[in-house]
């Protein structure tokens, strides 16, 4: 496969849900939880999805995997679309795409030894013996850092760092290409975050694995991105290359999500944006631009039309031009 292609391609990708029918009662609005999203992810890239709770992240990267079934668009992976195949033929584009889960104690079963888990992967895919498979969970755990000795603990006996280690030696077990990261050290303690996210840069140096990284602490987001796509009400309203995103963020959701970020000097005055309100209904959402109820900038053409995602100029610190898009009228 040409290296010109992205390894994963996303257009136009909606998931609406049906809002529950109550007796007697009109018809509601679907839920329009990701609405027309597209991005795309270079063979060994981190593209990290941040954005408020109940914006779309999670049901976008859940999306991308087919966990829950699109509404509408496309998702390329390595030039074939995954929407278009039938349950055998993506069964087995599941080996190239695999997740690793926000909470380390609910994703790992507890009747079954860590051992059992990291390699049931390679039982449902592959045709090695249990010699074979022993051995190459032997192998992921050295690679995650857990002591081979431990393939016999359950889960409970292990800390929230060590199980995460687990579910990521699981993900790793089939070579994917792409692994989703939903909010994968969130659950953890500071300390912890840290090695487990340097864990996952140092296993992307040496094997190329891709990321689609969904999170909302922006320190983790700032030291693990190549480039950061920023969610606000199921659409995506700015994305760039992580340093041009962090040092000039020019949409105003962005300019107060980076304002929120805690200032490391004590002694430096945090100069706060303050967003107002409550984000609408995703069942329920603005027309025009979905961010001019909180926007301090809105103007009547805000309630009137929606921004598309458009490209910016923007140049990286060496002066070659960098990818800017923003979906907004003044910026």
């Amino acid at each position: 496969m040409s290296t010109d292609i992205p390894l994963l391609r996303v257009e136009g990708l909606r998931k609406h849900y049906a809002a529950p029918r109550r007796w007697l009662a009109r018809p509601q609005p679907p839920v329009q939880a990701v609405d027309d999203v597209s991005f795309t992810i270079a063979r060994g890239e981190t593209l990290s999805l941040v954005g408020e709770s109940g914006c779309g992240k999670t049901t976008t990267a859940k999306s991308v995997m087919r966990l829950v079934e699109p509404t509408a668009g496309a998702v390329w992976l390595d030039g074939q679309d995954l929407l278009r195949l039938g349950p055998a033929q993506m069964r087995e584009r599941r080996r190239d795409v695999q997740i690793i889960f926000q909470d380390p104690y609910a994703s790992l079963s507890p009747r079954l030894k860590a051992g059992e888990i990291v390699a049931e992967p390679l039982g449902n895919y592959g045709s090695t013996s249990a010699a074979e498979r022993r051995e190459r969970v032997r192998w992921l755990f050295g690679k995650v850092g857990l002591r081979p000795e431990a393939i016999d603990k359950y889960p409970h006996e292990f800390s929230g760092g060590q199980r995460q280690r687990l579910g990521i030696a699981r993900a790793l077990a089939l070579q994917p290409k792409l692994i989703v990261c939903d909010e994968p050290v969130s659950a953890l303690d500071v300390s912890v975050q840290a090695q487990v996210v340097n864990l996952l840069m140092d296993l992307q140096a040496e094997f190329g694995i891709a990321y689609l990284f969904v999170a909302h602490d922006l320190s983790v987001v700032r030291h693990i991105s190549h480039r950061v796509a920023v969610m606000y009400l199921g659409r995506i309203v700015e994305l760039a290359d992580r340093d041009t995103l962090f040092a000039a963020p020019r949409h105003p959701y962005t300019q107060i999500l980076l304002s929120a970020v805690p200032v490391p000097n004590p002694r430096t005055p945090a100069q706060r944006l303050l967003l107002q309100g409550d984000p609408p209904s995703p069942a329920n959402p603005p027309a025009g631009c979905r961010f001019h109820t909180r926007c301090p900038l809105a103007q009547p053409v805000c309630r009137e039309q929606a921004p598309p995602l458009s490209p910016r100029e923007a140049a990286g610190a060496d002066g070659a031009p960098r990818e800017h898009l923003v979906a907004c009228h003044f910026r």
